[in-house]
């Protein structure tokens, strides 16, 4: 059964930052960081997702005013518990939706965040919001991987990505419905549990469609937060729309 927090309730952010401990490395997040301190140019940041605060909290260390939209009230209870967390403010809604009441530089979802939207309709909708909170010349910026589908031999649908003696974890694939899921399955104490999150993986070419359609424009698209170049064999991308400076 899921909650108001949706699939990201009390049981997950109990131990989100532990079992994500190596996207917080500081070698994963500077990087971002000196991007999204770039791009903000001096202006205010709002992070879609923004959970514990992984990057809001460095974000805003760096002098940006941060502020987030997420879902998850447990999530950001984390956030709050943190040096700095009780600064930054944050809207609790469905960041496809939900409205914040200023202008903003810079936009982002990080960590594969979009494909929590799980239709299309509500992923054009993100582009939109975001859109409408950005002030002209801002910029919108996802950190999302490619779909793996080059490791589905015909008649297979399930990657694994994680096997240990504890703890397995795979991807499920409708290629037909672009639809995911995130799978997990653990052993502790002589108990089993199993954990299931729904995703829609989504090709760059789609969310440069979505882009146009909010009326924004891909500026640039890396293969990471290094702006490494994006080639047909990178696993993930971070890409910036801009959206046009009014007619002067």
């Amino acid at each position: 059964m899921i909650d108001e927090d949706g699939y990201f309730g009390e049981r997950v952010a109990a131990r989100y930052d532990e079992s994500s401990r190596e996207m917080a490395d500081p070698a994963v997040v500077q990087p971002a960081i000196d991007t999204l301190a770039k791009l903000a140019d001096g202006g205010r940041a709002l992070e879609l997702g923004i959970g514990t605060g992984r990057i809001a909290l460095p974000l805003a260390a760096r002098g940006v005013p941060v502020h987030g939209i997420d879902l998850s009230r447990a999530m950001v209870a984390r956030l709050r518990e943190k040096p700095g967390g009780e600064a930054i403010g944050v809207t609790i809604g469905d960041f496809a939706t939900a409205r914040v009441d200023a202008a903003f530089s810079v936009a982002y979802l990080v960590f594969n965040t979009i494909m929590n939207l799980t239709t299309q309709a509500a992923q054009v909708a993100c582009f939109r919001n975001v859109a409408a909170h950005l002030q002209p010349g801002g910029r919108f910026v996802v950190e999302v991987m490619m779909p793996d589908l080059r490791r589905l031999p015909p008649g297979q649908d399930v990657v694994p990505f994680l096997v240990s003696e504890t703890r397995w974890a795979y991807d499920l694939y409708d290629v037909a419905t672009q639809s995911m899921s995130s799978n997990y399955v653990e052993v502790s104490g002589g108990r089993g549990g199993f954990r299931s999150i729904p995703f829609r993986y989504v090709w760059p070419a789609e969310l440069d469609l979505m882009a146009q359609m909010a009326g924004l424009h891909l500026q640039h698209r890396w293969s990471g937060w290094e702006q490494e170049p994006f080639t047909s064999d990178s696993t993930q991308h971070v890409s910036v729309w801009e959206k046009p400076l009014l007619p002067e």
